[in-house]
């Protein structure tokens, strides 16, 4: 089934600490049974808005969306790749949960689907036990970022001397995806941006071997997909967490061919596999 078109809306939601998050919902278009809300979690120096045509997919399922700008990126508050706390964007997204589930009838299903480290950032979430959720969608989660050993080395120095000085984070555009026109998008698009600072790549570095440690224990429902030709993150993090986790919870599916945008291939199955999952599930 083709993505059903719809309006979103664009609103501020301003976080526990004060902070502004900017918010971008999908309803649902008219006459169709809503099945659950899925929150977005964007991947690092994106945004939500990046997602709409996930989104528009979704809302043709059945799923009305909400996705949101990360602190220090997109539309929200903060400097572009700083993290003011380790807990951050954890926090954030407990507030979204929060707001999201305020909105919801009790028995609606809320499932969180993150990319690249919006997928560390929701499986951390998960695996603390944050917020209740009902699934979890994973695409190319940066659970291993796949560091060298310069790399390491400043991590070890710049989160304690200077946790908020911003480098640029050394992505290779091109290799985003197959398809020439998310890579030129991606380019033109004044709302990305490429910094990181010391103390966000912390806790990228931690949070990602501290996620595969606890999959031997995972009891939400998830979709792992992920692209075996990443070379923005070590899919040998998606690999070591399939391998621990039970898999009657976990659904493992690995694009052997596919870049690290697994959503923006030009490649059906990747949107195929993802509604197979959620109609056997919702």
């Amino acid at each position: 089934m083709s993505a059903v078109p719809s309006d979103s809306t664009l609103s501020t939601f301003t976080a526990s600490d004060g902070d502004n998050l900017a918010v971008q919902d999908w309803p649902l278009p008219e006459g169709l049974a809503l099945r659950g809300v899925i929150v977005l979690v964007h991947g690092l120096g994106e945004h939500a808005g990046r997602y709409d045509h996930v989104a528009r997919r979704l809302n043709g399922w059945g799923f009305a969306v909400r996705g949101y700008d990360q602190y220090g990126h997109g539309e929200s508050g903060g400097v572009r790749g700083a993290l003011p706390a380790s807990s951050r964007l954890l926090d954030d997204l407990a507030d979204i949960v929060d707001s999201t589930r305020a909105r919801m009838e009790p028995e609606t299903p809320l499932i969180l689907l993150g990319h690249s480290m919006g997928g560390l950032v929701a499986s951390c979430f998960v695996a603390q036990a944050r917020r209740e959720v009902d699934a979890l969608v994973l695409t190319s989660p940066a659970l291993d970022p796949g560091l060298n050993s310069f790399q390491r080395m400043l991590l070890a120095i710049m989160p304690r001397v200077a946790p908020n000085f911003t480098v640029g984070n050394g992505l290779d555009v091109d290799l985003l995806s197959h398809d020439a026109n998310v890579v030129s998008a991606y380019r033109n698009d004044a709302r990305v941006h490429d910094r990181i600072s010391g103390r966000l790549a912390r806790f990228i570095a931690d949070a990602g071997p501290w996620v595969v440690s606890q999959a031997q224990r995972w009891t939400v429902p998830t979709l792992l997909m992920y692209a075996g030709e990443d070379h923005l993150v070590n899919p040998q993090g998606s690999r070591d967490f399939a391998a621990k986790a039970p898999k009657e919870v976990v659904t493992v599916r690995c694009f052997d061919d596919l870049y690290h945008e697994v959503l923006n291939e030009p490649d059906a199955r990747v949107f195929e596999q993802l509604r197979q999952w959620l109609d056997a599930r919702f």
